[in-house]
């Protein structure tokens, strides 16, 4: 199903996965979009797209929906030992880019990918090809060492003021951009971290019943990161979450009855 969407004052787009799209890639939320059209016909879609661009006054696509998906399923890069080239002039990029989040390739220096994050470091890092106008490139190695730099995935502090400072921040951090690098964020849901974050504990519950150390380190680990992704997914940080927990319960008075505190009325 292609789906018509319209961000007032913004833009007329087409997709076919309006929280990747629209809310995961461009940062808006449902009730900040609204669905003009849907249609399992390509075509028609793609018309219609281009008539409500008119209409409403904004930028028209030089390319039709459907011509750009049959020409453009993957952005064509070239890869080289020092640089990975992209089909296009600096300012059409981050637009290739943002349509083609997921996407990695090998180099001598590891294997890159395309996310969020690394949008913002290549935007930042790209350089018009002396060759070509229309080519613009990035040197791999350093690319590469950029995910060495945990910096370049964390996002600023939450000022929430109920937060104090985070415990483990790194290690949180850290967690957060091994996630955003392997496309979680970007192709996950909450759902799928629910799940996983049962299937870890029925993990925990055995290794509990097994007297199984290891395993239980292993499994309480798994949770952790497991909920650190899903409070991220609906734009939380573990760290105040925890924070805001023992905030509720550190005054508490009660008492331990059949093996469970208690608290007091």
């Amino acid at each position: 199903m292609y789906y018509l969407y319209h961000i007032p004052g913004k833009k007329i787009g087409v997709t076919c996965n309006l929280n990747k799209r629209v809310t995961l890639t461009q940062g808006y939320n449902p009730d900040e979009y609204e669905v003009l059209d849907q249609s399992d016909d390509i075509d028609y879609i793609s018309e219609k797209e281009i008539e409500l661009q008119k209409s409403y006054g904004y930028k028209i696509d030089r390319k039709k929906y459907n011509e750009l998906i049959k020409s453009n399923k993957k952005m064509n890069i070239n890869v080289t030992e020092q640089t990975t080239t992209f089909p296009c002039p600096v300012n059409k990029l981050k637009g290739q880019l943002l349509d083609n989040i997921g996407m990695e390739w090998k180099t001598d220096h590891g294997t890159l990918h395309i996310t969020k994050q690394t949008i913002k470091w290549i935007m930042d890092n790209v350089k018009t090809s002396m060759y070509n106008n229309n080519r613009c490139y990035v040197y791999n190695k350093a690319f590469a060492r950029a995910y060495d730099n945990r910096d370049m995935f964390t996002e600023p502090a939450n000022t929430d003021i109920r937060s104090e400072k985070p415990m483990h921040t790194s290690t949180f951090d850290n967690i957060r951009a091994w996630a955003q690098v392997r496309g979680i964020y970007d192709e996950g849901n909450t759902i799928i971290q629910y799940v996983k974050l049962q299937e870890e504990a029925g993990e925990l519950a055995k290794a509990l019943l097994n007297s199984d150390h290891d395993e239980i380190v292993d499994a309480i680990g798994d949770m952790i990161v497991v909920l650190t992704n899903l409070a991220h997914m609906e734009g939380l940080k573990i760290e105040n979450c925890i924070d805001s927990a023992y905030n509720e319960i550190k005054n508490r008075k009660g008492s331990m009855i059949n093996g469970t505190f208690v608290k007091d009325e």
